[in-house]
């Protein structure tokens, strides 16, 4: 899949794009969320997630509830785009669709807010919409 970038069409907005596709995957990636070092370096210190339960995380407890998370498959990632929002600050919206045990597909809107700190990315902010199943 190929991001969509929603600024102007340079190589660099592409690049960014497929940059940040890249750390949201890490951030899916069944290894990578064990790793809490790793993560602990693409959550910003005051990091907060609204979960799709309605439950807010904090960057201390993303990291606890990773480290102890049982494996699943990873989402598959839709309609990714990135979007500028102020210098140093990018917004990223997309679908990510889960296949469930049952064999039903369960799809959530998501969007992160990532800033440019110390020369590089880090998510401030993240949310998940559950999507009714039809």
């Amino acid at each position: 899949m190929k991001p969509r970038v929603t600024t102007s069409n340079t190589n660099s907005d592409s690049d960014l794009a497929a940059h940040l596709f890249t750390l949201e995957r890490h951030l899916m990636d069944l290894i990578f969320r064990k790793d809490r070092e790793r993560v602990a370096e693409l959550l910003a210190e005051e990091f907060c997630e609204f979960g799709s339960s309605g439950r807010v995380w904090t960057r201390d407890a993303i990291l606890d509830l990773l480290a102890g998370e049982s494996p699943q498959v990873a989402p598959k990632v839709e309609d990714f785009a990135t979007q500028e929002i102020a210098p140093q600050a990018m917004l990223v919206t997309y679908r990510a669709v889960r296949k469930e045990e049952s064999g039903a597909q369960q799809s959530s809107l998501r969007n992160s807010i990532w800033i440019r700190r110390d020369d590089r990315w880090q998510i401030l902010f993240h949310q998940g919409t559950k999507v009714p199943m039809a």
